[in-house]
């Protein structure tokens, strides 16, 4: 495979870290509400980044470690300086003759290296990034996904809305921290109701329309333990066992089913209580009505109680941080939502889509099939996902700033916290906490997407695209932690 082509300036990035340090707490007030987000966003860019004064919201765990910020006039590299330090890595037999990358400084935007930059390229989970933007600037950071309970047709017949949010737990014990709780939810139902006794759950799932399942999905997808069935309902992320913190759990194969059940219990109903069916129309003003309403009167479609997430920022972490799948498939139809389309597969992606659009981005660079990365239909280019973390890092759209504490770190959080420093590998080890990024795994595909310090404490935004590995290709994740750590080691004049 050629070596990268000679870039010219072409697109723009951010800066990012030095060595594990101190948290930096930046609280982003949006629509009255205090959202702790750790990450020295306006220090890469030579900004401020004391904190803004506002109430933390009690729910939220604090903000994990981050990196320590870096000067945004540290020396850069040249384009000559990374295409000699990247091209024998780049064209390693391990990755297969198909590698696609993009490494551009962060701060002057100017293209390092490019070989395939812009051809479309199956992501896997490198997808996340786009979704997260996409999600952030639909929703904002703040946003909450509200799952509430309205009065049925009949005395005691309640009716559950399923509103997309996967992180929803049944007690305290839920598997995502800071999230709604249907024993909450339930005690809210049951003083709503006053003397009358529940006699009937009505589960609605109608909001997100079908399939459950990705047609480009690979078999195993929802037998796996990494991916799930997408209902509007669920807990956990559909995982049976919250309180198994391993990877790879066994979720439900009805996910809003299990939720019902689950609900109904609380409310001291059998199983045989649950049904698939539909909110009253009059739901929609439901708020207005129960503030009204005495308990245990209220008519079809009075609210009964709502319980709602972690706000979106946290949200997004959860994405990143672990690559969640389900709650990507979740987030990618909060932004068909924010647009009126149809919260489906093909609603979510062609929302995403648009939404690259309209931040300024080549919109023809993304073609997505799913939020998650999952699908191999699939393709992003490499210069897409480091434009994201550019526009991200440089805060021409600030919200897109709070997609970064997600981001995990290298041998220390997520998905990277067991990559970097394997059997104390110097090819790989200096890269340990000056490498931020996005992973993506499907057979015979391997991605990595972030941002990365190099030695004279430049920032760069980096992707490599690789989906042509040989299949049992053991080293193909090392190999990208080479070329992540070289950038890291080097400066690249």
């Amino acid at each position: 495979m050629p070596g990268g082509v000679p870039p010219t300036g072409r697109r723009g990035r951010g800066r990012l870290l030095g060595v594990l340090a101190s948290v930096l707490v930046l609280a982003l007030a949006v629509a009255g509400v205090a959202v702790v987000r750790p990450g020295p966003v306006d220090g890469w860019l030579g900004g401020n980044a004391s904190p803004t004064p506002g109430a933390v919201d009690p729910s939220e765990p604090p903000p994990p470690p981050v990196l320590a910020a870096a000067g945004a006039n540290a020396p850069a590299p040249t384009p000559e300086g990374v295409r000699a330090a990247l091209g024998p890595l780049v064209t390693s037999s391990t990755l297969g003759n198909e590698v696609n990358i993009s490494v551009v400084d962060a701060v002057t935007g100017q293209a390092l290296y490019e070989n395939g930059q812009d051809t479309p390229t199956v992501p896997a989970s490198t997808t996340k990034l786009v979704t997260a933007a996409a999600v952030l600037a639909a929703r904002g950071p703040a946003y909450r996904i509200a799952t509430r309970v309205v009065a049925g047709a009949n005395p005691g017949e309640v009716v559950i809305i399923g509103a997309g949010d996967p992180t929803l737990a049944v007690n305290g014990t839920g598997w995502y921290p800071g999230a709604g709780r249907l024993d909450r939810l339930a005690a809210q139902v049951k003083k709503a109701l006053g003397g009358t006794a529940p006699t009937k759950v009505i589960v609605d799932n109608t909001l997100f329309p079908g399939p459950v399942l990705e047609p480009a999905w690979d078999p195993d997808i929802p037998t796996g333990g990494f991916g799930a069935v997408i209902t509007a309902l669920m807990t956990d992320g559909a995982r049976k066992d919250p309180e198994d913190k391993g990877r790879g759990q066994e979720r439900y194969a009805k996910p809003d089913e299990a939720a019902g059940r689950a609900f109904a219990k609380l409310l001291g109903l059998p199983n045989s209580a649950v049904v698939i069916g539909k909110a009253p129309a009059a739901a929609a003003t439901a708020p207005a009505a129960a503030a009204s309403a005495s308990p245990g009167t209220q008519s079809a479609g009075t609210e009964l109680g709502r319980v709602s997430s972690p706000p979106m920022i946290r949200l997004v972490e959860f994405m990143l941080r672990d690559s969640d799948n389900v709650v990507a498939e979740a987030l990618a139809r909060q932004v068909a939502l924010s647009r009126d389309k149809p919260a489906s597969f093909v609603g979510a992606a062609e929302a995403v889509d648009e939404m690259v659009g309209e931040l300024g981005l080549p919109a023809a660079e993304s073609s997505l099939a799913d939020g998650s990365g999952l699908s191999r239909a699939n393709r992003v280019t490499p210069s897409l996902l480091t434009d994201v973390l550019t526009m991200a890092a440089k805060r021409t759209r600030p919200e897109l700033a709070d997609l970064f504490p997600g981001l995990p770190v290298a041998a220390w959080s997520g998905t990277l916290r067991d990559r970097f420093d394997r059997s104390g590998e110097k090819a790989t080890k200096a890269g340990a906490g000056v490498v931020r990024a996005k992973t993506g795994t499907l057979s015979g595909v391997h991605a990595i997407s972030g941002v990365v310090t190099t030695a004279d404490g430049r920032l760069l935004a980096f992707a490599v695209l690789a989906n042509r590995v040989p299949v049992g290709q053991d080293e193909a994740q090392r190999e990208l932690d080479r070329i992540a750590t070289t950038l890291a080691r080097c400066g690249c004049r």
